[in-house]
């Protein structure tokens, strides 16, 4: 495993910690290849079912690194593409893993920062947590996340946040829908231990056959989100594990999947 990066395990729970705290966990070639080995990792692992995703020291992550910035100033057009490319391997990586995943925000959430926590299925964020878009103030855009973004807040904050560059509070960014939830800093990691046990108490099938079916309406036409719609929810009854979730719930039981 990478020194800029750790994925530890306790039972169905992994956690991937980023450890860069001198420069706020910020990005950088080396942490782009880390996350996208490790969720390829988590994703052929049926023992995990749950990926907390959290940074090292100050900050949650704060983005693009100084260094990598000022590498890409010599880039040619196609080592930028390459390396855009990339970038929006890793956070599709995140976003498509059919484990539940969970942000633990502190500090600052900049830039790719903020397209980790889109990537997430429940955020939950510190109260003295920052949150920004900043790349337009550096004659840049946040490209490659966009479409994280939108898909989590919608068009109309995102707009707003990518024109003016503006950094908001953690209670904003809860009203907004970036995180779906805020605790004081010294009560975050018990917030997250809550939300990890509900997602413990759902089906690990059911949550990935969710996760692909929102992506599906997100980014499908009605026909298809129809068609997948009926044969998800077919495919989930005739299932093992639906079968024994609602014998379980009829008989008053707990599921096979459920901690003890």
């Amino acid at each position: 495993m990478s020194s800029v990066l750790s994925l530890t395990r306790n039972g169905p729970i992994a956690t991937l910690t980023l450890h860069r705290p001198a420069v706020h966990n910020a990005f950088n070639p080396e942490v782009i290849a880390g996350i996208t080995e490790v969720c390829q990792e988590v994703r052929d692992d049926p023992m995990v079912r749950v990926l907390v995703l959290q940074g090292e020291g100050p900050s949650f992550c704060a983005g693009a690194d100084l260094n990598w910035m000022r590498a890409s100033l010599t880039f040619t057009r196609e080592e930028n593409l390459a390396d855009a490319a990339r970038l929006d391997a890793m956070f599709t990586a995140l976003d498509t893993l059919p484990q539940a995943v969970v942000a633990r925000v502190h500090g600052a959430a900049l830039g790719g920062g903020v397209g980790l926590v889109c990537c997430a299925d429940y955020a939950v964020a510190a109260e003295d947590a920052v949150f920004g878009l900043t790349e337009v103030r550096l004659g840049l855009l946040p490209a490659v996340i966009a479409r994280f973004v939108v898909g989590r807040i919608g068009f109309g904050h995102a707009r707003a946040l990518f024109v003016t560059g503006r950094r908001m509070k953690a209670a904003q960014a809860l009203a907004i829908g970036l995180v779906h939830e805020v605790a004081p800093a010294a009560q975050l990691d018990t917030a997250v231990d809550r939300v990890v046990s509900d997602m413990l108490r759902g089906g690990p099938q059911a949550i990935a056959a969710s996760k692909a079916l929102l992506r599906a309406v997100r980014t499908e036409s009605l026909a298809e989100v129809r068609r997948l719609s009926i044969e998800a929810i077919a495919t989930a009854r005739a299932g093992a594990e639906g079968q024994a979730g609602l014998r379980a719930f009829l008989e008053r039981q707990s599921p096979p999947w459920a901690p003890e």
